[in-house]
């Protein structure tokens, strides 16, 4: 029993000192190391290519607390601009989307019936071509876009009213067309940052109806889509904020290369 704890001491010291007189012949040598420079490695990163429809995201308009409480309870903070000229501003936007459309060039090249819900879905896919230009805009621009919406739905329950719908049919047709109209927004999204065939598949279900069959009439309405997308992205947004003019390219374009940005609008203080 003795014998052995003494072999586990006699070990252990013998241990201590072997590990000193390596601390002590090694520290210069590694004390050297340290203190030479030391080579920098290099990182090397790949840069992320944008594709043709990946955009530069704007960066996120910057508002104070009280705005974000005030939003946060469902109102509307300040905007840049006077809300009463925005207002003024998408009730002219959503005109331009009925009054600056040719409904009969579009019933008889996509074989839609002359219909109120023909008209609708023509006019829907206007006001989501202008819904997805305005978003761009920050806070005023999705200000704008309700106010849009808002005048369409006032719209299309006037027009139902003058050509006689009884109140219980007219009820029952918008709230089919606001489930409609959501679910366009989201196939047209999802077309428009997609290949055409996605587009193409997205008016197929919601303009047509899923009653086309003629090729050549999706592709030129994936064609009129890709236009007016570009032609809108052209525009100033602060023009359109205040005046809500869109001046919307022909079904049938005479010349395709002749997208040119208009004139800017002009109007008073009063937004008018």
């Amino acid at each position: 029993m003795l014998h052995t704890l003494f072999a586990s001491r006699w070990l252990i010291l013998l241990v201590h000192r072997c590990s000193s007189q390596w601390i002590a012949v090694c520290h210069p040598f590694v004390q050297t190391i340290l203190s030479s420079p030391q080579p920098q490695r290099m990182l090397h990163g790949t840069k992320q290519l944008l594709s043709v429809r990946d955009k530069v995201q704007a960066a996120e308009e910057e508002v104070g607390p009280l705005t974000r409480i005030i939003e946060a309870m469902g109102f509307t903070g300040p905007l840049k601009y006077n809300k009463w000229k925005i207002k003024i501003a998408a009730l002219r936007m959503y005109t331009c989307c009925v009054e600056r459309i040719n409904y009969d060039e579009f019933f008889e090249k996509c074989q839609l019936p002359d219909t109120l819900n023909s008209w609708f879905l023509v006019t829907q896919l206007h006001v989501w071509m202008c819904l997805v230009r305005m978003k761009q805009e920050g806070r005023a621009g999705k200000y704008m876009c309700r106010y849009v919406v808002h005048s369409m739905w006032e719209d299309v329950e006037q027009r139902g009213k003058v050509m006689g719908i009884d109140s219980v049919t007219l009820k029952e047709s918008l709230k089919a067309m606001t489930e409609n109209f959501y679910a366009a927004i989201f196939g047209y999204d999802e077309g428009i940052l997609s290949d055409d065939c996605v587009l193409a598949a997205a008016l197929w279900r919601n303009l047509f109806n899923k009653q086309c069959e003629d090729p050549t009439v999706l592709e030129l309405m994936v064609e009129y889509v890709r236009k007016q997308m570009q032609y809108l992205d052209s525009l100033n947004g602060e023009d359109l904020l205040l005046s809500g003019e869109v001046k919307w390219r022909p079904l049938l374009e005479t010349d395709p290369q002749s997208i040119l940005k208009p004139v800017s609008p002009t109007y008073n203080d009063e937004g008018l």
